[in-house]
């Protein structure tokens, strides 16, 4: 599902994230081989501004960071963040395609929270409908029409052909499940803003939800408790994170708060995708985002959800020389978009 597409091998993935910038670029094989990858740290709320005034500094970090990169193609698939995107699966009667894509656009003026006038749609058939005979499951997408072309502006304002504009949610799908994965997989992506849940079966998502807790939620819940500046309190928290025994605990306690209300969220959403799909069993929950990283976290939403947790490896299926594995381990949990959007086909 993608906003706009075009067909050509030389592109790079783009991947416009809160506090940095991330670019992946592939070369074309089976698997793709890693060429370019890099990220620019952006500072304050640049990087999610609506406003035209900052898109200029943007668009310079964007130019900054693909010239330091030395990626020399133009052409770009770039990730479009969960809170910007409706997602929804519905339930419709089988119907040839011309009119099934007509009935779908007349069900979405009830459902997507936007006018449809004022946004993008886009649709897939996932097959038979799970809860009702003889009707199909499609998932919906939309997204509102003044942020896709604000961003192609900027893109095209320091000379780049967007060839696609993807969901977030679809390029981590991409790069953290293997092509012919099987089961039922959870993928949570604790970024600074938000946290991105989705729920798949046989690597095609059935569910796609964003909450709006991250690490910044965390920063801010230990400024406050242990009565320090954010620089500090983030310090803290990605070093000691949620260990008991470190600082007496005092990390912990303050930010705990916090990461159950984003576990409750994620207990939700199996609840929701069990309401639909019964019978279906969550094998793992695969985890990424900068609180991928943070120290006993992976364990305790382990021991919260009963499932195994797996930190998610943006590289996974890409190939790339051996002696850049450890870098690239370091790096994963900020790339696994920029990636996803590379291995596009």
């Amino acid at each position: 599902m993608s906003i706009l597409s075009g067909g050509t091998d030389d592109f790079f993935g783009l991947d416009i994230s809160p506090a940095s910038i991330q670019l992946v670029q592939l070369k074309p094989g089976d698997p793709k081989t890693l060429l370019r990858y890099a990220s620019l740290p952006v500072e304050g709320t640049l990087a999610v501004s609506d406003s035209k005034a900052d898109w200029p500094k943007l668009a310079a970090a964007i130019d900054q960071l693909i010239k330091q990169s030395g990626v020399t193609s133009k052409n770009v698939a770039v990730g479009i963040p969960s809170n910007r995107v409706f997602t929804s699966v519905i339930d419709m009667d089988k119907l040839p395609k011309e009119e099934l894509a007509q009935a779908i656009r007349f069900q979405a003026d009830s459902i997507v929270p936007t006018p449809l006038a004022e946004s993008k749609i886009d649709w897939a058939l996932l097959g038979p409908s799970p809860r009702v005979p003889n009707q199909d499951e499609v998932i919906l997408t939309s997204v509102p029409n003044d942020y896709v072309e604000g961003r192609l502006d900027l893109l095209e304002s320091i000379g780049l052909n967007v060839l696609a504009f993807e969901p977030n949610s679809l390029a981590l799908v991409r790069s953290l499940l293997p092509p012919d994965v099987s089961g039922v997989h959870m993928i949570l992506e604790v970024g600074t803003l938000a946290t991105d849940m989705i729920i798949t079966i046989n690597g095609t998502i059935r569910l796609a939800r964003s909450i709006p807790t991250g690490i910044s939620a965390l920063i801010r819940a230990a400024s406050s408790a242990l009565g320090i500046n954010a620089t500090q309190a983030s310090q803290f928290v990605h070093k000691f994170g949620l260990s008991h025994d470190k600082l007496e605990g005092q990390v912990y306690e303050a930010i705990i708060g916090v990461v159950d209300n984003l576990i409750a969220e994620a207990q939700k959403s199996v609840k929701f995708f069990a309401g639909r799909y019964p019978g279906t069993k969550l094998d793992k929950v695969v985890l990424t985002g900068g609180a991928s990283t943070l120290p006993e976290f992976p364990l305790y939403v382990a021991n919260k959800l009963g499932l195994n947790v797996e930190i998610g490896y943006a590289w996974a299926n890409v190939a790339y020389p051996p002696d850049k594995q450890s870098e690239l381990m370091g790096l994963s949990y900020k790339f696994a978009v920029a990636a996803g959007l590379a291995e596009r086909e």
